[in-house]
């Protein structure tokens, strides 16, 4: 069973974003679909033929994360825009800021503090599934820096591609742009 890259057309024109930028990005994440289709083939092919123990069958499984990742962090990504409401304060993520942040201005100083940070990533508000506790994290790479048992619930991407066309190297604009953006019911629903 294939993946099938999903249709985010209906945030063109969102404000803030040019339909140049997110076109371009859509292009991208279509690439991390195809890709992650290829290897998920290649090493099932492998596998059939008895190639588990060679090196190339070990370099693809550990490309296999950035893939899958790359396509899953742009779905969570995508998914989290075109909303117009602000958060509800008084809903499950509202009240979850509240009692790990202090509340919603807090988590959202430390959320610009690390979606500015130098480099390129990934910004991401995290659930620890066990815990319960809300986090900020910064993500380097697709496959690096998740941590293990957290729910990705608001993912920013900081890579160049997200913001250049637009905003060329003024980040924070494209952060602010973000932010009037999000689409706080589907990342309240991601709340467990």
């Amino acid at each position: 069973m294939a993946y099938e890259a999903k249709d985010y057309s209906k945030i063109l024109g969102m404000e803030g974003f040019s339909d140049t930028l997110l076109n371009n990005h859509f292009t991208l994440y279509k690439g991390y679909v195809t890709n992650t289709n290829k290897l998920l083939d290649t090493l099932a092919a492998m596998l059939k033929e008895g190639k588990t123990a060679t090196p190339e069958y070990a370099e693809l499984k550990r490309r296999f994360g950035w893939e899958f990742n790359g396509m899953r962090l742009h779905e969570f990504y995508f998914e989290s825009l075109g909303g117009k409401a602000a958060l509800n304060k008084d809903g499950k993520l509202g009240k979850l800021m509240a009692d790990n942040f202090g509340g919603y201005d807090s988590w959202l100083q430390d959320f610009k503090g690390t979606a500015t940070m130098r480099g390129i990533g990934w910004t991401i508000l995290y659930q620890d599934v066990i815990g319960g506790r809300l986090f900020n994290q910064w993500v380097n790479e697709h496959d690096v820096g998740h941590p293990a048992g957290c729910n990705p619930l608001l993912i920013l991407d900081v890579f160049e591609h997200a913001f250049m066309t637009d905003y060329g190297l003024k980040r924070a604009d494209y952060i602010e742009a973000f932010l009037k953006n999000i689409n706080w019911a589907v990342v309240e629903a991601r709340v467990r």
